[in-house]
């Protein structure tokens, strides 16, 4: 069993730079390609990454290791409101859900976090967590950015060999490989991965001999209309129920109660401020990264010092042209063999979840909470309204707080007898 580097140890400086490269590559096609999607500047968005990972360490006191990368809740109401008053009005949705996510933080500072036994009890929330990475499974063999093209008509004998390379070497190495490379079996994969890309000819390296030594991220500023505020401010309890779903898991995973400890709305206020900071510059908003949370669960290793590391390394990204451009050149197929793992890691601590609480599937309403829930993410079914669309886990959050407060009510009026 590999040895455990618990939050609060130091890592040794030679460890360092390799750990905090690994969880570089394990968030840098997601978080990229969301800035690529809104058709940004991806430099601006590896700075505030880096700069909201290191102030959440801050706030959080460096008792929770987590790296806020780019979410992908913000997605739909992103493209209304881009097609109706473009990306300066989204800045200024983006800053507006900060704002109110951070005074959410401070309610949960004053009332505490026993409602969310009332709102995501377990049943509901090992199924939410689960879905974190489940939803994703397919985009890890669909091509892109975060997968590997090997289900797709375009698809090659080259691409799917890379793939399983990486994949074979991700998952054999991290119950195989001793001592210090027990500790980085996602980057001897991920450099694995890209030898293979490299002999198969994957790889252009144009883009790195002509970037710049030295590059400026592009700063943009927020306008404000009430209509793409309103449009945005939804995803909230999107937000909301992600950020808990990521810290009921990151708190099993390292076996602490992060949740009292530096506690919820330490956790809440970080990843808001770092929205709305983001907002006021040109960045998108940011999320807890699940990725990241795969990687700790695989490696053992938890310490924030090497998650600080991981956002320097980030925010060196965005003004270092070509160290930025040799990180792009990573083939989709690479980075799907490591997600593969990954978000199956994730989904497997929502299944952890249920059994650790010791959730009782002979009472109904449980039964009917996780089932409900994993087939609302899973089944590919949406609900729009107002001009916007829920799905996938979006959709399945806001089913989770709806079933679960209504099972509540009706425990509370004494008309369920499906706990007896």
């Amino acid at each position: 069993m590999n040895k455990i580097i618990q939050v609060d140890e130091k890592v040794p400086i030679p460890m360092l730079l390799p750990l905090s490269l690994q969880h570089t590559f394990a968030m840098f096609g997601a978080s990229v390609l969301v800035p690529l999607v809104f058709q940004i500047d991806p430099g601006i968005v590896l700075l505030m990454n880096g700069i909201g990972t290191l102030l959440l360490i801050l706030i959080t006191k460096g008792k929770v290791p987590a790296y806020l990368g780019s979410s992908f809740a913000f997605l739909g109401p992103t493209q209304i409101i881009l097609g109706k008053y473009g990306f300066p009005y989204a800045l200024g949705g983006f800053v507006a859900v900060g704002i109110l996510g951070c005074f959410i933080a401070y309610i949960v500072k004053k009332y505490g976090v026993d409602w969310l036994d009332i709102v995501l009890p377990p049943a509901a929330m090992g199924a939410v967590v689960a879905l974190i990475g489940l939803q994703l499974a397919s985009a890890t063999v669909q091509g892109g950015a975060i997968g590997a093209n090997i289900m797709t008509e375009t698809s090659t004998t080259p691409d799917k060999i890379v793939f399983f390379i990486t994949l074979c070497t991700a998952a054999f190495g991290s119950v195989l490989f001793r001592k210090f490379f027990a500790t980085i079996p996602i980057l001897i994969a991920i450099i694995a991965g890209y030898l293979a890309s490299l002999y198969f000819h994957m790889v252009d390296f144009t883009p790195v001999l002509e970037a710049k030594l030295f590059a400026l991220p592009q700063f943009q500023f927020p306008k404000f209309a009430l209509e793409p505020i309103l449009t945005m401010l939804p995803v909230t309890l999107v937000i909301m129920s992600e950020n808990i779903s990521h810290q009921v898991v990151t708190g099993n995973i390292i076996g602490r109660d992060i949740i009292r400890d530096p506690g919820l709305d330490k956790t809440i206020f970080a990843d808001n401020f770092s929205t709305m900071i983001s907002g006021l510059v040109g960045s998108v908003p940011t999320t807890t990264y699940g990725e990241n949370i795969g990687v700790m669960a695989v490696t053992g290793v938890y310490s924030t010092q090497v998650i600080g590391g991981a956002a320097i390394v980030s925010i060196s990204m965005a003004f270092i042209g070509p160290f930025a451009a040799l990180i792009r050149t990573i083939p989709g197929n690479v980075i799907g063999g490591v997600t593969f793992i990954l978000y199956g890691m994730i989904g497997a601590s929502g299944l952890r979840l249920l059994v650790d609480e010791n959730v009782d599937f002979s009472k109904s309403s449980n039964l009917m909470l996780t089932s409900i829930i994993l087939v609302t993410g899973l089944s590919g079914v949406s609900v729009g309204f107002a001009g916007i669309e829920l799905s996938g886990m979006v959709l399945a959050s806001v089913v989770a707080v709806l079933l679960s407060t209504l099972f509540h009510i009706f425990r509370q009026l004494g008309i369920m007898d499906s706990d007896k």
